[in-house]
C-alpha cells in the first residue's frame, strides 16, 4: 500500500501501463509482421466487392497491399465505413497482416479497423481511374499520375539508382564539388543553350558542369557532382529532356582507358543495387529482370567482340586494338576506378571505325533505314540498332575528332580520332554516358576554342588550368533520366523525373 502521507520523491516507481495501440508501420517493411495486427496510415487504391466481402487495396508510398474486410468479422460501422470509401481518399487502417503467395505483394491485410482522414467526394472524382488513359491527359495530372504502383515504382527506383551513383563515388575515394548552375559560356556552344540576362550581360543555364569540374580535380584529385543540366534542343524524341540530373566524375591523371575502367565499374554498381533492393518494383513495371542480371554477369569481352565484328572490315586496321595513348600513364589506367577488376563483366568496347562498320553492314542487310555516314556523329537510329546487338553495354571509342566538343584530346596515334567514349546502354536504349581525355595543352585547347568560334575571353579561367601544373586528366557525365529509362524498361524519357520538362511542356 502507498503511503499518500509520504513526500513524492519518496514514492516507490510505479510500472508503466502497457501500449495497446498497434504498431505504425509501411506497406514495404510487413515481411517483418506477419502475423501482428499493424496500422498502415495510406490512402485506397482501388475497392471491389463481392456480396458481404470488400477488398480494398490500400497504398502507402511503400508499395500497395490488398486488404480483406469480411462483413461478419468486423463491426457495421467499419464495414460501412469501407464501402464508402472512394479512389485516394486518406485513411488509416489497422489490421493483421497475413502472408499469401497468391497476392501480388506477397501479404494481405484483415482489416479490422479504419479511420478515414479525408473522403473523396463522389461529386468530384478522382480523375486518374484504373481504365485506360491517353498520355497528353496522363501528363497533365502527372501530379497525380505520380500515386500510381508503376510511376511510384519507377521513383523509388531512380532515388536508388542516385543514391547508388553517389554511394560509387563517395566510397571510392572521390570529392564532391557543385559547379554553377548559371554559367558565363557555353561547353560546347550555344546553339543548344538557355540564355537569360544576368545584370545586363548574358549568361546561361549549365548544359554540363565539366569544365569546372576540370578545376576541382586538378585541386583535389578525383572529383564528381551532381545536379540539374539544361538543353534547348527543339527535340520531341523520346530520349530527350530539357531539364535533367547529370552526374559527372573528373579524375586527374586518367586517361581515357581508365576512364572507361571507372564508367563500367560504376554501372555495375548501379545495376547490382537496383537489383539488391527493387525486384518487387521491377515486377510491378514488368521489367525483365534476367536482362539487368546479364549486365553484371561475368563474360569473355574478345569472344563478344569477334562476334559482333565477324565480316566487318574497319577502315582502320589497328582501331580494334586497345590503344596506348601515353605510355607514361600505364600506371594511371584505372586510377578512380577502385574495384574495376574485380567487378568487371567485360563491356564490349568498340572503336568507332568498328562500329561504322556494323552500322554499313546493318544496312545492306536492310536492318537500317538510312546509311550511316563516315565522319558523323552517331544518330537514334545509329545507337538504337548497336545497342540492340549486345546484352551489356557497349561502349564507342574514337569518334572522328571533327564531330566532337573543343576539349577533347586527340589521339596520339590518329590525331583525326578523338580519346573519347559515348557508352550506349542494351536493349535499343541508346547513349547513357558520354566521357573524354580532356585536352591537357594550352595551344592546343587555345586553338580548338578559336576553331569552334568560342569567345576566347570567356575561356580564360580555362585556359589557367592548362598553364599553371596541367595533367592529363579525363571524365565522363551520365543523365540520370536516360539510366532510369535503360533499368526501368521504359518507352520514354517523360517517366523517368517527378515533372518532365520538354519542348512543349512545363506544366504542372
Amino acid at each position: 500500500m502507498i503511503d499518500m502521507s509520504a513526500p513524492m520523491s519518496n514514492l516507490p516507481e510505479l510500472e508503466p501501463k502497457s501500449v495497446t495501440n498497434p504498431p505504425v508501420a509501411t506497406i514495404a517493411s510487413l515481411a517483418a509482421h506477419v502475423g501482428d495486427t499493424v496500422t498502415l496510415r495510406g490512402w485506397l487504391y482501388n475497392i471491389r466487392s463481392s456480396g458481404k466481402l470488400l477488398f480494398p487495396s490500400f497504398r502507402d508510398g511503400t508499395g500497395t497491399i490488398q486488404g480483406i474486410v469480411p462483413k461478419a468479422a468486423v463491426s457495421e460501422e467499419v464495414f460501412e465505413r469501407v464501402k464508402s470509401l472512394t479512389q485516394e481518399s486518406s485513411i488509416i487502417v489497422t489490421g493483421r497482416v497475413r502472408a499469401d503467395a497468391r497476392a501480388p505483394s506477397g501479404f494481405e491485410l484483415d482489416v479490422e479497423n479504419l479511420e478515414i482522414v479525408q473522403l473523396v467526394p463522389e461529386s468530384a472524382p478522382y480523375p486518374i481511374t484504373p481504365k485506360e488513359h491517353g498520355t497528353d491527359f496522363l501528363m497533365e495530372h502527372r501530379h497525380l499520375w505520380v500515386r500510381t504502383p508503376r510511376q511510384s515504382s519507377i521513383l523509388r527506383i531512380r532515388a536508388t539508382i542516385m543514391r547508388a551513383a553517389q554511394e560509387y563515388f563517395d566510397t571510392n575515394g572521390f570529392v564532391r564539388t557543385d559547379p554553377p548552375i548559371l554559367t558565363p559560356a557555353a561547353c560546347e556552344g550555344t546553339s543548344t543553350l538557355f540564355e537569360l540576362d544576368y545584370f545586363g550581360d548574358p549568361a546561361f543555364l549549365t548544359q554540363s558542369g565539366q569544365l569546372y569540374m576540370e578545376a576541382t580535380a586538378l585541386a583535389l584529385g578525383k572529383v564528381y557532382s551532381f545536379g540539374p543540366t539544361f538543353r534547348a534542343e527543339k527535340s520531341k524524341t523520346r530520349r530527350h529532356l530539357t531539364e535533367f540530373w547529370m552526374i559527372e566524375p573528373e579524375v586527374a591523371f586518367m586517361d581515357l582507358e581508365g576512364d572507361m575502367d571507372l564508367a563500367e565499374a560504376f554501372l555495375i554498381h548501379i545495376v547490382s543495387r537496383v537489383l539488391e533492393l527493387h525486384r518487387a518494383d521491377l515486377n510491378v513495371i514488368g521489367r525483365d529482370i534476367a536482362k539487368l542480371e546479364a549486365v553484371i554477369a561475368p563474360s569473355n569481352q574478345s569472344v563478344i567482340l569477334s562476334e559482333a565484328t565477324a565480316g566487318s572490315e574497319s577502315k582502320d586496321p589497328d582501331a580494334s586494338k586497345p590503344s596506348d595513348t601515353a605510355q607514361s600513364l600505364s600506371a594511371a589506367k584505372v586510377e578512380g576506378a577502385e574495384g574495376a577488376s574485380a567487378a568487371r563483366s567485360a563491356f564490349p568496347r568498340l572503336s568507332y571505325d568498328e562500329a561504322h562498320a556494323m552500322l554499313e553492314s546493318a544496312f545492306k542487310d536492310g536492318k537500317l533505314e538510312a546509311p550511316h555516314i563516315y565522319g558523323d556523329d552517331l544518330g537514334s537510329p545509329d545507337e538504337t540498332y548497336l545497342s540492340s546487338q549486345f546484352d551489356k553495354p557497349v561502349m564507342i571509342h574514337r569518334y572522328p575528332a571533327a564531330s566532337k566538343a573543343f576539349y577533347m584530346q586527340p589521339d596520339p596515334l590518329d590525331p583525326t580520332k578523338a580519346l573519347c567514349v559515348d557508352v550506349l546502354a542494351p536493349e535499343g536504349y541508346g547513349e547513357i554516358i558520354g566521357g573524354s581525355q580532356r585536352v591537357d595543352s594550352y595551344d592546343l585547347l587555345k586553338a580548338r576554342i578559336l576553331e569552334h568560334g568560342l569567345p576566347l575571353s570567356a575561356f580564360e579561367w580555362y585556359l589557367d588550368l592548362r598553364r599553371y601544373g596541367s595533367v592529363p586528366h579525363s571524365g565522363f557525365g551520365m543523365g540520370i533520366e536516360r539510366a532510369v529509362a535503360w533499368i526501368c524498361g521504359l518507352d520514354h524519357v517523360r517517366e523517368t523525373i517527378p515533372f518532365a520538362r520538354t519542348l512543349n511542356r512545363i506544366y504542372p
